[in-house]
């Protein structure tokens, strides 16, 4: 007999089924007992006699068993199908319960003790519902890339020198020089903009910032994206556009179970009919805006944008397009990287972009240079030693076609999906300024 997975039960009434897994709840109660299996797929109910149950003494949830039963229709059941006449043998036996309750339906506990114990709570359904859905996100964000001919590229890990400049990067020993975990694949990707036209990678990026918010963490899932032949940062924006809905229609589509188990509201869309993107609002009239309807005192003037400056712009989208995401284009040349393009009519404002999502970033994007002697100049104009760019810098030295691209956060987008509070909730692993196991 084949083992079958406890989502497939209910098309075997009447037959006897073979189901593997793990001992989720056993509830002895006398001459009826009942077991809760499972397995990748969900759970499935047993229903046992006191001679059946006798295999399951003294073990504890977890264990990994198998069991041999004939299904039968029993709505109040987990799907509504359970095992009756069943057999259970012994896999795995576990005699010590799990240092936290992961049978429950929410894990009641801090949320530094769930991270400590994280090899074994992400086995609750809630908690493996929410990595699913970022496998979901990685599955959408690729195949809708695919869709449009672009090339899965993977880029060092290990560079010369930091991608973004300034500190926040981790220093390492390679052999008898020092290197760089990356803080972003921005330079590669850009030149392999220049081989085939149009790349993506899904990898890690690290950034050695000593906070510990909500919102943040040190090693996370960077998807970015570049390609060529762009007329503006308003492309990207388009291409952007289009990237979020593929992955939101992905997860629709193939991941309605997991939506259902964390019961995530599926965010609101609406379009700027021009532009075909999602809205936008200049960084300057944005602060205007914040200031003038939101009595906001320290928006003008600044370079960025703070949390409670996006959470109010998020709201003004939400309740004004009907949209939970928008656009902030504009932002000062001064805060962004010194590979962005600036706006040809206003040079001190950038061709760059943030995509707030319900309120938080969650994208930075726009067009970059694409002219050597400009990448000579702005480097030379802030102050970097031309040194370390130098291969860089060689692919724009034998011709670079106008580009531009982006950068998703997959953990801080599977946290402003599922409503989750913290970034570690939506982090398999999470590492932070507190934290490098498990």
């Amino acid at each position: 007999m084949q083992r079958i997975l406890a989502a497939e039960i209910g098309a075997h009434v009447g037959e006897r089924v073979r189901l593997q897994g793990w001992l989720h709840i056993l509830r002895a109660l006398g001459e009826v007992n009942f077991l809760v299996l499972r397995d990748r797929s969900g759970m499935a109910q047993s229903v046992l006699t006191p001679a059946e149950l006798a295999p399951l003494e003294g073990l504890a949830v977890e264990s990994v068993i198998e069991i041999e039963g004939k299904v039968i229709a029993a709505p109040p059941a987990p799907g509504g199908f359970e095992l009756h006449e069943v057999q259970v043998r012994i896999i795995t036996p576990i005699a010590e319960a799990p240092p936290i309750e992961i049978n429950k339906k929410q894990i009641n506990v801090s949320l530094p003790v769930f991270l400590d114990h994280a090899v074994v709570g992400h086995r609750n359904p809630e908690k493996r519902a929410v990595l699913k859905l970022a496998a979901g996100v990685m599955q959408g964000f690729r195949s809708t890339l695919a869709g449009l001919d672009f090339t899965e590229i993977q880029t060092p890990k290990l560079v010369a020198s930091s991608t973004e400049g300034g500190a926040e990067v981790y220093a390492v020993e390679h052999f008898d020089k020092m290197a760089y975990l990356a803080q972003s694949p921005q330079f590669y990707k850009q030149i392999m903009v220049g081989v085939f036209e149009r790349v993506f990678e899904v990898g890690p990026v690290f950034r050695a910032e000593k906070h510990s918010t909500r919102r943040h963490a040190n090693e996370y899932v960077s998807l970015d994206v570049e390609f060529g032949f762009i007329e503006n940062h308003f492309t990207v924006m388009r291409l952007l556009t289009q990237v979020i809905e593929g992955i939101l229609n992905h997860l629709t589509v193939c991941y309605a179970p997991e939506l259902a188990a964390l019961k995530v509201v599926m965010p609101k869309v609406a379009h700027d009919a021009e532009k075909q993107t999602f809205p936008h609002i200049r960084f300057h009239e944005a602060q205007v805006m914040l200031t003038e309807k939101h009595g906001v005192t320290d928006a003008i003037g600044e370079p960025d944008l703070t949390p409670e400056h996006e959470r109010l712009l998020g709201q003004w989208a939400l309740d004004t397009y009907g949209s939970d995401f928008v656009f902030v284009v504009g932002y000062p040349m001064k805060k962004r990287p010194f590979y962005t393009h600036p706006n040809p009519e206003e040079p001190e404002f950038s061709n760059s972009f943030d995509l707030l999502f319900r309120g938080t970033e969650l994208v930075t994007g726009g067009q970059r240079l694409h002219l050597y002697e400009d990448y000579i100049n702005s480097a030379q104009k802030r102050g970097y030693s031309l040194e370390p760019f130098e291969k860089y810098f060689e692919a724009f030295k034998y011709g670079m076609p106008p580009h531009g691209g982006f950068a998703i956060g997959l953990e801080r987008f599977v946290m402003q999906l599922c409503n989750l509070d913290n970034i570690r909730l939506a982090t398999l692993f999470p590492r932070d300024i507190h934290r490098l196991t498990p």
